[in-house]
C-alpha cells in the first residue's frame, strides 16, 4: 500500500542518516587519535620509557643534558647516557630520519631554529612538541682583535632594529614552507593554540606598550648607562647609522667564568634565537 511504501521509504532515509553520522565521527575520532602526541613537554618524556629520545652525539644539546642541574634534565641525561641500543646521533639528518622510521617511538631532542625549519618541508610528518627547554643566542665569530667585529655588531643590530631578522626569518622558515602554517601533522599551528596570548601581544605593540617597557628596563635600570658608554654609543650610532640605544647594548660588558667584567665578543641576538626543543 502506499502508505507502507511511505513508512518503508522514511525508516531506510532514517538509517541512511544514522549510518552517515556514525562513520563520519568514527573518522574524526580516529584522525584526532592520530594527531594527539602522547607527549607534551620533556615532563612527559621522563615519566615514560617506551617513547626513546636522544640527540646529536657532540653538540651544545647533549652538553645542556650532561651539565644540567634541574631534576628533570638530570633523569633524562641518565636515560640517555645508559639507553640500549644508543639514543645519540651522529647528525641532525640523521636523528630526523630515526624519527621518521621509528613509527612514533622516537624523539629527537634539537634546536627549535632547526626544528622549526624542518618542520615546514616536506614531506610534512614531523612535528615540534611542547615548549623550548632553554635558550642560547646565536653569535657570528671573528679573530680575536679583528676590525670586522664592531663593524658587524652594529650591523645586526641595525637589521635588529629595522625589524628584518624577523622578516627573513619569516620568509624563508615559513612564507617559503611546504607545510603550511602548521607544519607536518600539526592540525593546529602553535600561533593559533595561543591566540589570545598573541592578541594580547598585538595589542600592546599597537600601542607602542612593548616597546616602552622594553626601554624602560633593558636600558633605563640597565648597568651600562654610564657617561663614558653614553658618549661611545653616541659617537658609534653616528658613525654606523644606528640608534643610540643599540650602539650602547653593543658597548655594555658581561662577567666573564671570573667574574670580572670584559667587553662582548659576539653579537647573540634573540630574533635567530637557538633553543633546545622536541621533534617527534
Amino acid at each position: 500500500s502506499l502508505s507502507g511504501r511511505i513508512v518503508g521509504g522514511v525508516w531506510w532515509f532514517f538509517t541512511l542518516i544514522i549510518i552517515s553520522s556514525y562513520t563520519a565521527n568514527l573518522a574524526a575520532f580516529l584522525t584526532v587519535e592520530r594527531m594527539v602526541s602522547p607527549i607534551e613537554s620533556a615532563e612527559d618524556l621522563a615519566k615514560q620509557t617506551e617513547i626513546a629520545y636522544g640527540t646529536l652525539d657532540a653538540g651544545s644539546t647533549k652538553e645542556f643534558f650532561r651539565r644540567s642541574k634541574i631534576a628533570v634534565f638530570e633523569k633524562m641525561w641518565s636515560y640517555m647516557k645508559s639507553a640500549e641500543p644508543s639514543v645519540f646521533v651522529k647528525t641532525t639528518d640523521e636523528g630526523v630520519l630515526r624519527v621518521r622510521k621509528s613509527k612514533g617511538k622516537y624523539a629527537y631532542l634539537l634546536e627549535s631554529t632547526m626544528n622549526e625549519y624542518i618542520e615546514q618541508r616536506k614531506p610534512c610528518d614531523t612535528m615540534k612538541v611542547g615548549g623550548n627547554l632553554d635558550s642560547k643566542g646565536y653569535g657570528i665569530a671573528t679573530p680575536k682583535g679583528s676590525p670586522l667585529r664592531n663593524p658587524v655588531n652594529l650591523a645586526v643590530l641595525k637589521l635588529n632594529e629595522q625589524g628584518l631578522l624577523d622578516k627573513l626569518k619569516n620568509k624563508w622558515w615559513y612564507d617559503k614552507g611546504e607545510c603550511g602554517s602548521g607544519g607536518g601533522d600539526s592540525k593546529v599551528s602553535p600561533s593559533m593554540s595561543h591566540s589570545v596570548v598573541n592578541l594580547a601581544v598585538l595589542k600592546l605593540n599597537e600601542q607602542a606598550v612593548l616597546d616602552k617597557l622594553k626601554n624602560k628596563w633593558w636600558y633605563d635600570k640597565g648597568e651600562c648607562g654610564s657617561k663614558d658608554s653614553a658618549r661611545k654609543s653616541r659617537t658609534e650610532s653616528r658613525r654606523m647609522k644606528v640608534s643610540s640605544r643599540a650602539a650602547q647594548a653593543f658597548h655594555c660588558s658581561a662577567l666573564d667564568s671570573t667574574g670580572a667584567t670584559a667587553p662582548y665578543t659576539e653579537l647573540q641576538s634573540y630574533s635567530l634565537c637557538g633553543m633546545d626543543s622536541v621533534k617527534i
